[in-house]
């Protein structure tokens, strides 16, 4: 599988990771032998990089994923995981103190004693423009507690801070075919920074594999079906913050747009992936065809322009002004 350097990491990981969500929780129950052989195929499909975050399942994405790589020493796997959303989504938070607590129990969850990556998890919108944050986290990596740090966020605004930052080596952002804003001016800016660019959500929350319809049901643990109107956390984590009809009707639309022998699923990937700016696309699996079809997707050849317009076309006609304008 093509690898791309991860912005001011300097390490190169692969086109298409694995996000961990779904082996932790809010997606339904996956037993633990699933998820590790969701784990095994997506490395044995050319996958190196993981991506979860402490509060998935209670950590228990994270101690999954820990077990897994102390059984498999051989692997070179980059592993980014998430802090701060343990706590109330207060500023005064983020601070240094609850940073190292919340640290130590990813590195014990993940069985090492530097991580690799962890990303702030979404924080309050005032802790990008905090100096003492970012000192805060250049203190990790001083302390050898991490190797790099990052931002995850939910809004274009907050991505351009944090690429603003000189010690974020990479944002995280909600990018697919039904959320195009970060092309305008995110992807550039963080080229342009050396920043790396790890895109989540690829999938719209599985809209655009084009498998649901009006009568499918998402179980009562599934954020699809608590979380539609944000009632949990910010309504841009589920369906991209489109509206469930609406998402439906685009995605029969987008269905039509898959090249023979591609799934609508892979044709999404695939959209991401040749997006200029974006170093990894991160989709989630919950059974080992699934994690096998999404790697599959870094292989397919590049879409067409035609394509790339009329996804354009789909979102300015269908999509654009449904979504929340912060998105």
């Amino acid at each position: 599988m093509e690898q791309r350097v991860l912005g001011r990491t300097g390490r190169e990981v692969s086109v298409v990771g694995l996000g961990t969500w779904q082996l932790g929780a809010d997606w339904g129950e996956v037993r633990e032998e699933d998820a590790i052989a969701v784990l095994d195929a997506a490395v044995a499909s050319g996958v190196t990089f993981f991506d979860t975050a402490d509060v998935y399942g209670d950590g228990r994405s994270e101690q999954l994923i820990g077990r897994y790589l102390a059984a498999h020493p051989e692997l070179d796997v980059f592993v980014a995981t998430k802090m701060g959303r343990r706590a109330d989504q207060l500023p005064e938070n983020y601070n240094l103190a609850n940073f190292r607590a919340w640290n130590d129990r990813s590195r014990a969850n993940l069985q090492v004693d530097t991580l690799d990556l962890v990303q702030l998890h979404c924080p309050p919108g005032s802790v990008y423009a905090t100096d003492a944050v970012f000192d805060a986290l250049d203190t990790l990596v001083a302390e050898k507690r991490v190797a790099h740090y990052a931002v995850s966020v939910e809004t274009c605004a907050e991505a351009l801070a944090a690429i603003a930052r000189p010690g974020v080596a990479s944002v995280q952002i909600v990018l697919n075919a039904f959320r195009l804003k970060p092309l305008e001016e995110v992807l550039p800016a963080a080229a342009e920074a050396g920043v790396g660019i790890v895109a989540r959500v690829p999938l719209a929350s599985g809209l655009l594999s084009g498998r649901y319809t009006r009568e499918t049901v998402f179980a009562a643990n599934d954020h699809r079906t608590y979380n539609r109107h944000g009632e949990a956390f910010d309504q841009g984590e589920t369906f991209s913050g489109v509206d469930y009809e609406t998402g439906l009707a685009a995605a029969a639309e987008f269905a039509e747009l898959a090249p023979a022998g591609t799934t609508p699923a892979q044709t999404a990937l695939r959209w991401v992936v040749q997006q200029p700016g974006v170093t990894s696309v991160i989709p989630g699996a919950r059974t080992v065809e699934q994690a096998r079809a999404n790697a599959a997707a870094a292989e397919l050849p590049a879409l067409p322009q035609e394509v790339l317009d009329r996804v354009a076309d789909l979102y300015g006609r269908r999509l654009r002004d449904q979504v929340h304008p912060k998105w």
